[in-house]
């Protein structure tokens, strides 16, 4: 579980995020929500500190993230997966080296052993015997797939996902979704996808926050989100799908 209790942020005068306070549970999917610009992806890089919060706390399972030292932090990042908008994998290595990438840096394990947790988690992401590819023999939907099988590959408790479906067509981004799904469920883990494609939170939203100009609009679930009468969250919902649907259109020529 991650909680995050009363953050700020700012960048010089300008305030980016304003006593943003919330829960993330295992189990489920956690979806941050918001407009471009919104503060979402800042709250994001504050909770795997790649910023530094101005103000608040940062619990993972109740251990302040913000007050840890520098040795402390670096075991609860071996707890973290992360996958990244655009994958950013290493163009120079194979498949099988990007993902046994962090079981070089973290894993204490022999290289058999190593290799047996790849391709466990290749094979679980539908890659099986794609270790010798590059990432440009790779469709977009596998290079996410590829990242999906590094961030995972430690076996962490924590998965952050950064758009995951940015750059795909929707049959792709389905199955990214559901792949995302089954992996939190199938080993508990606290996942927290930044997104603002609503058919991604409909598909598979658990816990839903809803960013507005740097501060906590909304929460709630997918059961709820379109009965809210929060009007700022009726606009992005509403405008996100009518935006969608038009592109849809246009690109089949309707």
């Amino acid at each position: 579980m991650i909680q995050l209790q009363n953050l700020y942020k700012s960048f010089g005068d300008k305030s980016i995020l304003t006593d943003i306070s919330a829960s993330f549970y295992p189990g489920k999917v956690n979806m941050i929500i918001g407009a471009s610009g919104s503060g979402k992806s800042v709250l994001m890089k504050l909770m795997v500190g790649l910023h530094e919060a101005d103000k608040g706390n940062i619990l993972y399972d109740n251990k302040d993230y913000v007050a840890l030292s520098r040795p402390e932090r670096a075991e609860v990042r071996k707890e973290i997966g992360m996958l990244f908008q655009n994958s950013a994998l290493f163009d120079s290595l194979t498949v099988e080296q990007n993902v046994l990438f962090p079981l070089q840096m973290f894993a204490e394990k022999t290289l058999a052993e190593n290799l047996d947790r790849v391709n466990f988690c290749l094979e679980r992401v539908g890659l099986k015997d794609t270790n010798k590819l590059y990432p440009s023999e790779l469709s977009g939907g596998m290079k996410k797939r590829v990242g999906i099988a590094r961030a995972i590959v430690l076996n962490p408790k924590y998965l952050f996902c950064d758009e995951p479906n940015s750059g795909l067509d929707p049959l792709t981004s389905i199955l990214i979704d559901e792949l995302i799904k089954e992996i939190t469920i199938e080993f508990n883990i606290t996942t927290i996808v930044n997104s603002h494609d609503m058919n991604s939170v409909m598909e598979i939203g658990d816990q839903i926050i809803y960013i507005y100009k740097g501060r906590k609009a909304w929460e709630g679930d997918k059961s709820t989100i379109l009965s809210t009468d929060t009007k700022e969250l009726n606009d992005f919902v509403f405008a996100t799908t009518f935006l969608k649907e038009f592109r849809s259109r246009r690109n089949n020529g309707e």
